[in-house]
């Protein structure tokens, strides 16, 4: 697998990323669904991943600046036909490291409490995310965990 930094521009990955929102909208509430659009992940202060494997697009990820020593994580998602199979841990591996050489000392993350999220919250457990406050714009909510790691 091939991890690369991605600027955006391509069909394949914006419908990874319209079929990303599509399901999280399905499965939360929309005043519980903080997943960027295309747009959003364009902008500033976002660094972007995709992971491809033998060319086939797998798997994506992001960090989001939030100040010179804290930025959040955005955007993971793996193919569902690739789902358990290590894309998210290797991609996990990557944006822990990249963010530490960007001179973060913290990344947080957002996701949801429901079922459909319990993989995602495992994953981000075993790579030593713990729950916190609500961080950045974020305000209390039932259908979100909040999670950080020091790095």
């Amino acid at each position: 697998m091939k991890i690369e930094t991605d600027d955006l521009s391509g069909a394949e990955i914006a419908a990874f990323l319209e079929a990303h929102v599509r399901q999280l909208r399905a499965v939360s509430p929309p005043e519980s669904t903080h997943a960027l659009d295309l747009d959003a992940l364009r902008r500033p202060g976002i660094t972007f991943w995709s992971v491809r494997d033998d060319g086939v697009l797998v798997g994506c990820g992001a960090i989001k600046r939030l100040d010179a020593d804290h930025a959040e994580l955005k955007s993971m998602r793996t193919s569902p036909v690739r789902k358990r199979s290590g894309v998210a841990t290797l991609l996990l591996e990557h944006i822990l490291t990249e963010a530490k050489g960007m001179g973060y000392t913290r990344l947080s993350l957002e996701t949801g409490t429901a079922e459909f999220f319990l993989p995602a919250r495992r994953l981000y457990e075993k790579f030593g995310f713990t729950r916190c406050e609500p961080f950045a714009d974020y305000r209390p909510d039932p259908n979100s965990a909040f999670l950080t790691r020091r790095l």
